[in-house]
């Protein structure tokens, strides 16, 4: 019997993140319904980076990654992935970037 993976659903924050990223030049596709892909890829500058988003406005107990996505964080060999749940840290991301 094969077993069904859950439709990934996006944070409800994504929107938000995936327009703050746009507004400061960075391209973006998403791919959180893909297995093992996280929410996005980020490119700025020449340089793509994995995405999660967690939804800041959660408690903390709610923006913990999850099983599969610690074996994503753990098991990626190359550009650390990163975790996004604000405006500030796209700004962040972008400015480390540029």
């Amino acid at each position: 019997m094969r077993v069904m993976r859950r439709r990934a659903k996006a944070d409800s924050n994504q929107p938000e993140i995936v327009a703050a990223l746009r507004k400061r030049g960075a391209t973006v596709q998403h791919t959180h319904q893909i297995p093992g892909a996280l929410d996005l890829i980020v490119g700025y500058r020449g340089v793509d980076v994995r995405v999660e988003v967690k939804d800041g406005s959660k408690p903390w107990s709610a923006q913990k990654l999850t099983a599969a996505e610690k074996e994503v964080f753990r098991n990626w060999r190359g550009r650390d992935p990163v975790i996004l749940s604000s405006i500030d840290d796209v700004n962040e991301l972008i400015d480390a970037l540029a």
